[in-house]
């Protein structure tokens, strides 16, 4: 088992006909089972034509009923990209997976407004995210499919590069992953560490999760008390930027400290105060979660 995708998803990448869209479409597709998986493509400019194969479609809601499709994945530049997302939730697929990065947050604000007042069912993953894998069945996304090995351990991640060093150190170790997920680090978002952390814990075939995070915000101290009260399996945590100086943007646009809140050391020490097991040595990430099961 996994959570959110598995090797009987079918996916439809939004902007499929772009440069980002194509490559990672394709590298997508070629692993695991992901010929089977990626059924569609949309482009309104191009419906009728396909990309290897792949058709390509007007809109979300065509592609869906022609295909059956449930989820899809928006490489659309970031001036139509909260348009896209949109009209995936329209077309009520159950996941929206968003790896544009540089959408502005008057639009992701509009975006969450849309999605709230028409209570939809629909999840979105990211903005700005790498995506997620099931290792083995199906990557959705820009996550490098090689380091990634089939197990029983969920790696939840606000930085692409974080979720890549962990998921590189649990496979060294002989640990593969059932599921890893990349949330993205934007101030404005969907998917939050509490909602990965929830359906891991209800996921039978996933023993122990890794939950690296960022300054700013408070999404991993919410997270963390919903572990303490909650939690049945062991979560190793990481957080980013403990050397950042207050005010100081590190990378993504939600990792900055403000007002005194989001710190790094504020948030591990809530996430050790409620069970979780913290290091802050990213190197020590694998062999911590090792060091719980």
């Amino acid at each position: 088992m996994s959570i959110l995708i598995n090797k009987h998803t079918r996916v439809i990448t939004q902007g499929i006909t772009g440069k980002t869209g194509r490559f990672h479409t394709q590298t997508s597709r070629d692993y695991a089972n992901g010929k089977n998986c990626y059924v569609a493509g949309v482009n309104p400019k191009r419906a009728g034509e396909n990309f290897e194969g792949i058709p390509i479609y007007g809109a979300v809601a065509e592609a869906k009923e022609q295909t059956g499709a449930t989820v899809s994945v928006v490489y659309v530049p970031p001036a139509g990209a909260a348009k896209a997302i949109l009209e995936a939730v329209e077309a009520e697929l159950d996941l929206v997976i968003c790896i544009t990065e540089g959408i502005p947050v008057k639009d992701m604000i509009d975006l969450r407004h849309a999605m709230r007042e028409r209570n939809t069912r629909t999840l979105l993953l990211g903005p700005n995210c790498p995506g997620v894998i099931t290792p083995e069945e199906l990557k959705i996304g820009i996550m490098p499919g090689h380091i990634h090995k089939q197990g029983r351990i969920g790696v939840v991640s606000r930085s692409g590069t974080l979720t890549y060093e962990a998921v590189a150190q649990l496979t060294e170790l002989g640990l593969g992953q059932s599921t890893a997920v990349g949330i993205g680090g934007d101030p404005v978002n969907g998917i939050k560490h509490i909602d990965v952390l929830k359906l891991f814990n209800d996921d039978p075939d996933t023993d122990a999760v890794v939950m690296i995070g960022e300054i700013g915000g408070t999404d991993e101290e919410i997270a963390a008390r919903w572990v303490k009260e909650h939690m049945t399996k062991p979560v190793a945590g990481f957080i980013a930027g403990v050397t950042a100086p207050p005010g100081k943007r590190m990378g993504h646009a939600g990792a900055i400290i403000s007002g005194g809140q989001g710190t790094a050391d504020e948030k591990l020490e809530i996430m050790d105060a409620s069970g979780i097991a913290v290091t802050r040595d990213p190197s020590k990430m694998g062999s911590l979660l090792q060091s719980l099961i």
